[in-house]
């Protein structure tokens, strides 16, 4: 609760200030340059987690459209909505006149963005995937927005957390695990994702990091690499009914010692300044496994 308090507080605590009016430049994921001539003023996200770092970077203030589900912090909740993730309102997002679009490389849809850019806006494309492109995204868009003072603080605050816990599990002892994002069909996750690089960072080994982006897998190939524990993660900010469907094989590791674990989907599963919360549970749920 404390974590979640300080990176409240964080996003929070001030607006940043505007440098001054010179053009400013930033590489994006898809390795483009991308150039306003000022600090963005008119921001639209296109994904819940970029809503959330532009806030963290100080630009919270500049967001004049996001995508459905962009409800943290809370106010982000009473933005406008230009469409969901996977299905963009055109329209409306020309309405709006931005002299930045931030958009998801990989989670919005390539021809709609391909549009937007021909129309001549400014689009950055994102596609964080690791805990250190965390504080790298936050860091962009403080430049973009010209709020550096606020954006420097949010990536020096979560580098030092990320140390932290780095040194402290450095040497801990390796425990197998399970990450299950749903049930039907049976979901995990491979080796080049957010989750994977929390698992590693809490000294946890995935049992599916051999895999591609969000595995499809069977409940056979779970028996057959018998994880040490299953962490759950569903819709919603409650444990999911569907975790328990492994107490039918007791044969696990993971069922025998009670070692069956939820952590709250955005936690975990969206690259903002929250994974520092989702990763000392994870840690913490690790260090169970260790004591029994």
């Amino acid at each position: 609760m404390r974590m979640m308090q300080l990176i409240i507080a964080l996003i929070l605590c001030c607006t940043g200030t505007n440098s001054l009016a010179q053009s400013i430049s930033v590489i994006d994921d898809a390795n483009r340059e991308v150039t306003l001539p000022g600090p963005a003023q008119r921001i639209i996200s296109l994904a819940p987690s970029l809503t959330e770092l532009l806030f963290v970077a100080g630009a919270g203030n500049r967001i004049v459209g996001v995508s459905e589900f962009s409800d943290f912090p809370p106010q982000a909740q009473g933005l406008p909505v230009v469409g969901r993730y996977d299905l963009l309102d055109m329209e409306a997002i020309v309405a709006f006149g931005p002299d930045l679009i931030i958009a998801w490389q990989s989670g919005n849809p390539q021809a709609a963005v391909q549009r937007l850019i021909d129309l001549g806006f400014n689009v950055y494309l994102a596609e964080p995937r690791t805990l250190a492109s965390i504080a790298q995204q936050i860091d962009n868009f403080g430049q973009l927005a010209g709020t550096q003072n606020t954006s420097d603080a949010a990536v020096r605050y979560f580098n030092e957390q990320l140390a932290a816990l780095t040194a402290r599990y450095a040497n801990a002892a390796p425990v197998s695990v399970f990450y299950q994002v749903w049930n039907e069909p049976l979901i995990s996750v491979g080796g080049n994702e957010l989750i994977n690089d929390i698992i590693s960072l809490c000294g946890g080994r995935n049992i599916f990091a051999d895999q591609g982006l969000a595995p499809k897998i069977s409940i056979e190939a779970v028996l057959s690499r018998n994880p040490q524990a299953i962490i759950a993660s569903g819709m919603d900010i409650a444990r999911p009914q569907w975790l328990d469907d492994w107490l039918r094989w007791p044969q696990l590791q993971a069922v025998e010692k009670d070692h069956l674990y939820f952590i709250p989907p955005d936690l975990v599963q969206r690259h903002s300044l929250r994974v520092l919360s989702g990763a000392l549970q994870m840690c913490a749920q690790l260090e169970q496994v260790r004591a029994n």
